[in-house]
């Protein structure tokens, strides 16, 4: 009589050389959007009802999310790149919302200051965070544990 026999193929977290470059331009773009939300909430946006503190709360989690993608361990970094990045796609769905119908009655223009830069610092930093963490994610799945006979 055969009995199945559980293995569990341990994966291994990608390399330094993948890890590396991941953690310091995502951490960068968060960086950079949370620094524009900061900059936009000194200058003026701190007195719009209701956009005014979401500016300020993008800034503190842009940057604690940069944090926690230089900081976590590697076998927790595609979770970490995966949640930067939605941080990073929710920020610019706002905007784009704002920039079309409106959002908690405010209404943005695509001549406002850093309009165009914030679409390309967050679209980049979707992209690299969560492309990062699908690959990384999809290649786990494939690897994970078997059943052998």
């Amino acid at each position: 009589m055969r009995t199945a026999t559980r293995t569990s193929a341990r994966t291994s977290p990608p390399p330094l050389s993948v890890t590396l470059p991941v953690r310091l331009a995502g951490a960068a773009s968060l960086l950079a959007a949370g620094g524009i939300h900061l900059y936009l909430w000194q200058t003026g946006y701190r007195d719009i009802s209701v956009i005014g503190p979401l500016f300020m709360a993008n800034a503190v989690l842009a940057g604690l999310a940069a944090l926690a993608v230089l900081a976590t361990p590697a076998r927790w970094l595609p979770w970490i790149a995966l949640l930067a990045g939605l941080l990073q796609i929710g920020t610019l769905g706002g905007l784009l919302l704002t920039l079309t119908v409106g959002l908690f009655n405010f209404v943005e223009s695509w001549s406002a200051p850093l309009v165009v830069p914030t679409i390309i610092v967050e679209a980049g930093g979707f992209l690299l965070l969560c492309g990062f963490a699908a690959q990384q994610l999809l290649a786990a799945r494939q690897r994970g544990p078997g059943v052998r006979g």
